[in-house]
């Protein structure tokens, strides 16, 4: 990551990365196929995180989504995002994370939701909403200069998404009541 805030990343090779990390080639690839593997396993690691900061239970009360979280790091990263940019790797960054949090959301809601009755929408479709409308935020928000700050995106997307997922989940969580 430090390389792409100083070189574009087109021009950095395994032999840059693995004089920078003070490691042996056959280390480097006994982790990675090659430096793009590399770059989008940072990716999902920090997509990891986000996705563990994901609070469920608070779906009918408060917020759920760690946007709040995200876009500060990010916020605190713009010389990376812009080196990125300037390497032309972002779709290939928003591509990989939508699919990659899509699928840990539905782990996480698929664990979480076990024991409830289904909801009407399967819970495949609602975590590729939710990732979805994650990186359309912050697609757009970076895009825009970072117009608001992430606390303001934060309330924004909580009201925007969460009220169509609370009613999905809470109806589905009434009609299990009723069969009691």
């Amino acid at each position: 990551m430090d390389l792409i805030r100083k070189k574009h990343y087109d021009s950095i090779t395994v032999q840059n990365v693995i004089d920078r990390a003070d490691v042996g080639r056959s280390t480097f690839y006994a982790h990675y196929r090659d430096k793009e593997d590399l770059f989008l396993s940072s990716w999902e690691k920090l997509l990891e995180q986000f996705a563990r900061q994901i609070k469920w239970e608070n779906v009918g009360r408060e917020r759920v989504i760690p946007v709040r979280e995200l876009f500060l790091h990010l916020q605190e990263s713009y010389d990376l995002y812009k080196g990125v940019a300037r390497s032309q790797k972002l779709d290939l960054l928003y591509e990989n994370g939508l699919i990659y949090l899509s699928r840990s959301i539905e782990k996480q809601l698929t664990s979480f939701w076990a024991d409830k009755p289904q909801p009407s929408v399967p819970l495949a479709v609602m975590s590729n909403h939710l990732a979805s409308e994650v990186f359309s935020m912050l697609r757009w928000w970076l895009e825009h200069d970072r117009c608001y700050t992430p606390e303001r995106m934060d309330e924004m997307f909580h009201e925007l998404v969460m009220p169509g997922f609370r009613s999905v989940l809470g109806a589905s969580a009434q009609n299990s009541t009723r069969d009691i």
